[in-house]
């Protein structure tokens, strides 16, 4: 397709600022309402304020929180029963409550069978009126039509479908101020990701999409250390959560690809977060795009470090991966596989099951085989 020819979606409404969630009673109609959460996300109370806002609406929150870290099919199932009845639903904390919730709001409205859903565009019936509210600046889930469950153990799959774009995204970065060093660095290098994989997909790219992958990496990079280092700076958490969300609507358009399709399995097999496992396998992806990519890679290069101007597309393009190499490290982000319990014996089957992820290898700037997967699980081991 030409160019100039493109289709782009903007997502969901936004409302941003600080105490943002404490207001979302009005986004959403009188009525019980499905308020999907984990258990540390309610114990911590982050959705105090927003639940204080729900009686004077005319709102009866139901509580489904437990959501766990890769959740399961069933986990879906189980909070689509308890929103029986409902007339909204509200996904809120990291990636995989707003998951949930996106697909509970689908599946009560629309009664389909969830295992017909797999896949792009399937999900074409009505769903609830949803509000999503990130506590991570990292997934970006609350602004894409994608949602990702464990089946059978470990595997992952997704569904993508219009129908899981929320009706609102509620920005509030005072719900991450109290986020550990180790959740910031790792969603953050999730952020950079999508936006980077958006940035560089042979699918469905275009100028929109580029614009706002350009910017996200741009407020994610030159916030990243500031939010890790000083937790309590508001400016640079606000930053983050919007570079997360940009990244989000980047690459609802323009689908994420190789280093996403090796991620998933590290998370389905050994629990590792999402977040991390993408930080974990980037730079060896990086290198074996490098040639297929230098183009793109080197325009993202520049937005890292404008120094790099002066120097050639491959030395800009390099300056890419080092610079963000360098991030994760300053971050404290874990370097290497066998830092989250993989070993040597685990490359063949790590390698088997990321095969599966088809949907994400197709967006990859080069081929990735079995054997080029094993050799960077290798290469990061």
């Amino acid at each position: 397709m030409p160019m100039n020819s493109y289709q782009f979606t903007y997502g969901p409404k936004l409302r941003s600022g600080p105490n943002a969630s404490a207001r979302i009673g009005e986004l959403l109609p009188p009525g019980r309402s499905l308020f999907v959460t984990d258990a540390r996300v309610r114990a911590l109370g982050l959705p105090d304020r927003a639940l204080a806002s729900l009686p004077e609406a005319g709102i009866d929150p139901v509580f489904y929180d437990a959501v766990e870290a890769d959740p399961s099919r069933a986990t879906v199932i189980a909070a689509a029963a308890a929103g029986d009845g409902c007339t909204s639903v509200v996904g809120f904390g990291g990636g995989s409550p707003m998951d949930v919730a996106k697909l509970a709001a689908y599946l009560i409205a629309s009664g389909d069978d969830l295992d017909t859903l797999w896949g792009v565009g399937k999900a074409a019936g009505p769903r609830l009126p949803l509000v999503l509210v990130p506590t991570t600046a990292g997934t970006g889930s609350e602004a894409t039509p994608v949602t990702v469950i464990t089946v059978q153990g470990a595997e992952k799959r997704g569904v993508s479908s219009p129908a899981l774009v929320p009706d609102w995204a509620v920005l509030d970065a005072t719900l991450t101020l109290g986020l550990p060093r180790d959740v910031t660095a790792a969603t953050g290098i999730d952020a950079m990701v999508h936006a980077i994989e958006a940035y560089t997909s042979v699918r469905l790219k275009n100028p929109m999409s580029d614009l706002l992958a350009r910017e996200a990496l741009r407020l994610l990079s030159a916030n990243l250390l500031r939010a890790c280092d000083d937790p309590a700076n508001l400016q640079a958490r606000e930053a983050m959560l919007l570079g997360a969300h940009l990244a989000g609507v980047a690459f609802a358009n323009a689908p994420v690809a190789g280093v996403h399709a090796l991620a998933y399995p590290l998370g389905g097999h050994f629990h590792v977060p999402h977040g991390l496992s993408n930080a974990l396998m980037l730079t060896p992806v990086l290198g074996h795009n490098l040639h297929a990519a230098m183009a793109p890679f080197a325009e993202l290069g520049l937005v890292l470090d404008p120094s790099l101007a002066g120097q050639g597309r491959q030395a800009q393009a390099r300056g890419l991966i080092e610079r963000l190499s360098a991030l994760g490290r300053a971050a404290g982000v874990p370097q290497r596989l066998s830092e989250v319990g993989v070993t040597a014996a685990d490359l063949d089957m790590l390698a088997r099951e990321a095969m599966k992820q088809e949907r994400l290898l197709v967006n990859n700037p080069c081929p990735i085989t079995e054997a080029d997967a094993r050799r960077l699980y290798e290469a990061a081991l």
